[in-house]
């Protein structure tokens, strides 16, 4: 069985996204433009590391160049996540596991810097619902997403607070093994 141009494209940029260096730095890309060297130097990583990393998710189309500047001399390529760049979906049960491994991994590494009395929400469920229901809900999260990433100003900007927001939403397969709870039972 071989992809189309479409699953190929989603299965390159989801492998460019499932590296926890990677999500990081799209994260780092929303609120500006920056370079490798700044990128090395937030993530406490070395420049060639960045370059490289940045080279993965430019060819996978997660980041765009977003101009050049003038640094002693050479040219530095500044980079951008696009939030209009559609996510990264797989249709493969082992690539989707691993990514949202990776963003379970990522959720508790930022959840070790929460800000203790802020102003926060969170939430799990899983639950069976009307379609239109449904459908409502991945529309309103989706906008809330696009805001917030659109909203995103520089790292450190005076008076913006750091946030954390990780979303999956999916409609699961009852059929799946995984859909019985560990007796056999269902859930």
């Amino acid at each position: 069985m071989s992809l189309g141009d479409s699953d190929r494209d989603q299965v390159v940029s989801l492998r460019a996204m499932a590296h926890p260096v990677r999500l990081r730095m799209l994260s780092l890309l929303t609120g500006a433009p920056m370079s490798a060297a700044e990128v090395a130097r937030e993530l406490g990583l070395t420049h060639a590391n960045a370059s490289y990393h940045l080279r993965q998710l430019l060819a996978a189309g997660q980041v765009i160049e977003a101009g050049e500047e003038m640094i002693r001399g050479g040219r530095a390529k500044r980079y951008q996540y696009d939030v209009d760049v559609p996510g990264a979906t797989a249709s493969n049960a082992g690539e989707r596991a691993t990514f949202f491994q990776l963003i379970a991994d990522e959720l508790l590494r930022r959840s070790r810097s929460v800000r203790p009395a802020s102003r926060q929400n969170s939430t799990d469920a899983e639950l069976w619902v009307d379609p239109d229901d449904w459908g409502a809900a991945i529309d309103q999260v989706t906008d809330a997403m696009t805001r917030l990433h659109r909203a995103a100003k520089p790292r450190r900007s005076e008076g913006a607070v750091h946030i954390s927001a990780t979303v999956a939403m999916f409609v699961m397969d009852d059929d799946s093994p995984d859909a019985t709870s560990n007796d056999g039972s269902a859930p």
